[in-house]
């Protein structure tokens, strides 16, 4: 498929204050916001009046975010303004997140996790790290792939993967912009690329099940190797790629596109390129999930019901977050559709396989790659800060 570029132009801003750590979502540190939101008359979309009540009772929240860090920040901010909840997050990767709330045992920091692809929520299903929630706002989902079968996670937004590249460089250098998964094996980019980390992002975990997936194990693993030899960095967040292209310190990325719209729309890198592979792409599905052991668990089931809504999910796109919404009455962003992305433009992707062997095939990836000669171990290209 040809490179994608939009129609038109739009002059979009985010306009958030950056946090950083463990931050409060009232713009005024850890304080909790005043508005009281159960007299408003949009809420019955969001819960009933005794889950509100209810979660008032906790009286606080604490989220890790694995989306963008400002878009984690706007629905946390939200939900403290509507509810008179005192709410905290901290933005970590969805791998570090998994890690952390196993390590803890059963007595998580966090109550929720926001954002992020579905493989490491999926992990930690099979790791009893989740809580089962029968959330009511569900039946708001658009199909059943968006939410785990027995409740312990639901589905937010999905996002297209794809590549994204500088185009002004790739002029210098005089190369033609990759089209399809075989072109980043070309010689032709060596040390061009970058990904993002198999062990600490989902998104990097999202793009080896997709290439195993399509190819099968074996011959997945040895085009991983075979891209390997063209990549340059792996850095520990999804995003990081898209956020390095437009400086040109990355000339070609592998990740999500709204990931790149984001930087063309907000940062106005307008020498950033994109394309879906031809031969097909696959996608994720951004989730929300209550952790078990949670100490603020009536808070976390608003939490999910609130995430599962427009008042929620809408933010994103205030805050340059173009994810494609899967609710069936949430206002879709409209650049994204621009850009000439299509939510269904996809492989049928097998979660239950990803739900099954994203651990070992992290580990399979990891160790060919060690038997090519890459060192692994190597912190400056598989990075894990």
């Amino acid at each position: 498929m040809a490179s994608i570029t939009r129609r038109g132009f739009l002059g979009t801003s985010a306009a958030l204050a950056a946090t950083i750590g463990l931050a409060g979502c009232s713009g005024k540190g850890s304080e909790s916001a005043t508005t009281e939101g159960s007299g408003d008359s949009g809420l019955e979309r969001v819960a009933s009046q005794e889950i509100i009540d209810a979660a008032k009772e906790d009286g606080e929240l604490v989220v890790y975010g694995s989306c963008e860090e400002a878009h984690v920040a706007a629905c946390c901010e939200n939900f403290q303004k509507l509810f008179g909840i005192k709410t905290s997050f901290q933005r970590l990767s969805t791998g570090e997140v998994e890690s952390k709330v196993e390590e803890e045992a059963g007595n998580p920091s966090a109550d929720v996790w926001f954002g992020g692809t579905t493989d490491p929520y999926n992990v930690a299903v099979t790791k009893g790290i989740l809580e089962p929630y029968e959330a009511k706002n569900a039946s708001h989902l658009v199909a059943p792939e968006f939410k785990d079968a027995s409740g312990q996670w639901y589905g937010i937004y999905k996002g297209i993967l794809g590549f994204f590249f500088n185009k002004d460089d790739l002029e210098r250098k005089g190369l033609e912009a990759p089209k399809d998964w075989n072109d980043l094996t070309d010689p032709k980019y060596r040390g061009l690329i970058w990904l993002s980390n198999y062990n600490t992002a989902g998104t990097a975990k999202l793009v080896l099940n997709t290439v195993i997936q399509m190819r099968g194990h074996d011959e997945g693993l040895k085009y991983l190797v075979d891209l390997d030899k063209n990549i340059s960095v792996y850095t520990k967040s999804g995003s990081g790629p898209s956020k390095n292209v437009g400086t040109g310190e990355c000339t070609v990325g592998i990740g999500f596109l709204h990931d790149a719209i984001f930087q063309i729309e907000d940062n106005g890198y307008g020498n950033i390129g994109m394309a879906i592979p031809s031969s097909g792409t696959s996608y994720e599905v951004g989730a929300t999930a209550i952790f078990k052991g949670a100490k603020h668990p009536k808070a976390a089931k608003l939490w999910v019901e609130y995430a599962l809504s427009p008042a929620c999910v809408e933010r994103a796109q205030e805050v340059g977050a173009y994810q494609f919404l899967v609710l069936d009455d949430a206002k879709q962003p409209e650049v994204a559709t621009e850009y000439g992305l299509d939510p269904n433009n996809v492989i049928k992707y097998d979660f239950e396989d990803a739900k099954a062997n994203t651990e070992t095939y992290v580990k399979d990836v990891m160790e060919a790659l060690a038997s090519s000669g890459a060192n692994t171990g190597d912190s400056s290209r598989f990075q894990t800060e």
